[in-house]
């Protein structure tokens, strides 16, 4: 008797396709194959749709605690789930405190408790002053530690290259992640002293200050470290193609390094911005058309194992340049509810990849990357029964009315395309119907890295 049989989907594990039934019992996927003669107490009928395993957005900006006019987990998770994504893993800054110690750990999985609609890991902070907390950190249960290279907001710290390597120093002990901001901050600078007294700056101005230069500067350096002392390093959100091939070439000579690209990068360019403005704004840029085109090569020969959001929301006036000027305007994309559907849609649907390589891009990898596969990132017996029923040929644009954020705002609103997620499982339960007056199920849970 299983609690749940999904029966009759295209399951779409990371090199193949199989039709099979799915049954699971206590949370936890016990059955693949021909289970439609068997009793359970529910059974979902996925005939006509693929069953992708629930996506892991490994790189999110959530804001609770401290900064939750922007998003809290209740709004930011809920989206989550009508996107297909069952665990996500939170940054640690835009945090209040940010999380730098066992006391932020304490307090952040407090007030997270019973608000999430989906599974949640921890980045943890890496800072000049809490380097001797990360080894407890990593025992409280953080996935990876985060370094800003780059100028960063007041809540957090840019470190510079001696400090970097004593954080790599501390990592090693325990195999750690270290996760990049991987922006050369005085190149940043500089550029942007020589706009310091200019009225009305432009957002080709703003382009300026953020040179591919900067980009491949700050990668080559943390290339340099990891190789220099053996520990991992991951390179958040690549925007150029040209950054991309160093990290293959640093691959390639077997340095432990991972990268990931976020679907702004893959959809729009720097022509979106300049005629678009502040919704488009983020960091590392938006570049031109054809190295858009190009990045999509890495993320096909798997260079960019990961596909993630860097969902980094707020409120319609932290836009405002009127109010803000470019500089100063809010940097970041919301996008964690649509990365599934747009990942298909770019992908799969315009450039005939197969679907394997969302399963590998969105669930797998970044739950191999940040320790969570054997829970997490496929549909596998003793895996966490973490589902997406997906329709494949179900059309979508994306509307201000279709986001379940707190602030309803997106560099992706108008966009359409077909292939949609229709239910989300989390661990057998299901957290989201298409199309229907969903409640908030907040069945989400902490998750803690098994050793």
């Amino acid at each position: 008797m299983y609690d749940l049989i999904v029966s009759g989907g295209k399951i779409v594990l990371e090199e193949r396709i199989v039709r099979a039934d799915i049954g699971v019992k206590e949370g936890k996927i016990v059955a693949i194959g021909e289970l439609s003669s068997c009793l359970a107490t529910e059974i979902v009928d996925a005939r006509g749709k693929y069953i992708f395993p629930g996506l892991v957005d490994c790189h999110v900006h959530l804001n609770d605690p401290g900064f939750t006019w922007r998003e809290d987990f209740c709004t930011g998770t809920s989206a989550a789930a009508a996107g297909g994504v069952t665990t996500v893993i939170d940054m640690p800054l835009q945090n209040e405190p940010p999380l730098f110690n066992l006391d932020a750990f304490s307090k952040k999985a407090r007030v997270l408790s019973g608000r999430s609609a989906v599974d949640y890991a921890f980045w943890g902070a890496a800072l000049n002053y809490n380097i001797n907390d990360i080894k407890e950190l990593h025992k409280a249960g953080c996935v990876a530690y985060k370094i800003f290279l780059a100028p960063v907001s007041e809540d957090y710290q840019t470190l510079g290259e001696d400090t970097v390597a004593r954080v790599f120093k501390e990592t090693l002990q325990f195999n750690g992640l270290v996760g990049f901001h991987a922006e050369d901050y005085y190149t940043i600078k500089k550029e942007e002293n020589k706009f310091l007294n200019k009225e009305n700056c432009s957002w080709q101005d703003y382009l300026t200050t953020r040179p591919l230069s900067a980009e491949l500067t700050a990668v080559t350096n943390v290339i340099a470290l990891v190789r220099e002392t053996g520990a991992r390093a991951h390179i958040c959100h690549v925007s150029h193609p040209a950054v991309a091939a160093l990290i293959d070439f640093a691959q390639r000579e077997g340095l432990p390094i991972t990268a990931e690209t976020c679907m702004h990068y893959l959809v729009f360019s720097s022509t979106d911005l300049l005629a678009k403005g502040a919704f488009f704004k983020c960091a590392p840029p938006l570049r031109e058309v054809d190295c858009r085109e190009r990045l999509w090569n890495y993320v096909a020969n798997g260079v960019l194992s990961v596909i993630c959001s860097d969902h980094s929301p707020c409120r319609e006036d932290e836009k405002d340049v009127s109010l803000h000027g470019v500089f100063c305007a809010w940097g970041g994309i919301s996008g964690l509810q649509n990365t599934m559907q747009l990942f298909f849609e770019y992908a799969i649907n315009q450039r005939k990849y197969s679907p394997t390589l969302l399963s590998k891009a969105l669930s797998a990898n970044p739950a191999k990357i940040f320790g969570l596969y054997g829970q997490k990132g496929a549909v596998k017996i003793g895996f966490d029964a973490d589902l997406v029923i997906f329709d494949p040929l179900m059309p979508w644009i994306i509307t201000k009315d279709s986001l379940l954020y707190k602030n309803k705002i997106s560099a992706f609103i108008g966009l359409s395309g077909i292939g949609l997620p229709v239910r989300t499982i989390l661990r057998g339960k299901t957290i989201y119907i298409h199309g229907e007056d969903n409640a908030a199920f907040y069945n989400g849970c902490l998750v803690i890295p098994k050793d």
